[in-house]
């Protein structure tokens, strides 16, 4: 006889930032596979519709992006009012350009840092209010701010201060009961690959050129990924928090 595996996040409310494509995505179904109330933010109403539609009903997908500091109040405030708290927080929302040193702009340091840090900082402080004792946060960030790699400093940069943030945060919010904790993919099949400024000519060189300096010689998926999120969302790590959970395939550890 089978033993009943109980539901992990049983109506719990869970937002999701960036949540409407790639790990975002897989994970918001995986929480409402497990009963959580899902919200999910994104920019495009076509993906936004199309997962609202993949997660299932009760679904609330609301247009925002992150970057935009008052954006972020409307979604908090909208989330306040039909929910009145939120029990986890997955801040998943994310870009990322390949540029050498000598091709940054400011603006490009201004909207990668925006989107990949700044944001999702001023998110969790304004998100901090409807979050009590047991809440969980998990920040997105990338084995980028472990390995050096061309034309990948300012993605880095940015990665780097979520994993910081986890870390810092996590010893600020102990004390509230809150846990926070940070998930470093490594290269994951998910649409970020296609807008990250590579030729779309030069893709499959460079993505088999990455498969090979994978240990397990593949890309993950982003379902793996989701699994390691409602792992640090959960009660199974009601003992964990600050940390970085690489999700590589060993490509930083070996």
């Amino acid at each position: 006889m089978t033993a009943r595996i109980e539901p992990r996040f049983t109506d719990q409310v869970v937002l999701i930032i960036g949540g409407n494509s790639g790990i975002g995505l897989a994970s918001a179904v995986a929480f409402a596979r497990e009963g959580a109330r899902v919200i999910i933010t994104g920019r495009d109403p076509a993906t936004l519709e199309s997962a609202r539609q993949e997660i299932g009903a009760g679904t609330l997908a609301l247009r925002s992006d992150v970057q935009d500091i008052a954006a972020q109040s409307a979604v908090i405030d909208q989330v306040r009012q039909q929910y009145g708290r939120i029990d986890v927080l997955f801040v998943n929302a994310g870009i990322g350009k390949f540029v050498p040193v000598e091709g940054v702009t400011e603006a490009l340091w201004d909207q990668i840092l925006g989107v990949n840090l700044k944001g999702p900082y001023f998110l969790i402080q304004k998100a901090l209010p409807l979050m009590g004792k047991g809440g969980s946060i998990v920040l997105t960030s990338s084995i980028g701010h472990c390995k050096g790699l061309m034309g990948n400093s300012v993605y880095a940069a940015s990665k780097a201060g979520l994993r910081s943030l986890a870390r810092n945060l996590g010893a600020e919010l102990v004390g509230r009961g809150s846990r926070v904790n940070c998930m470093s993919p490594g290269p994951i099949d998910t649409p970020i690959f296609g807008r990250s400024g590579v030729p779309e000519g030069e893709q499959s060189a460079m993505r088999e050129m990455i498969r090979r300096n994978i240990p397990m010689q593949r890309f993950g998926e982003s379902e793996e990924c989701a699994a390691a999120v409602l792992f640090l969302a959960s009660r199974e790590s009601s003992f964990i928090t600050g940390i970085d959970l690489l999700v590589d395939g060993g490509t930083v550890s070996f």
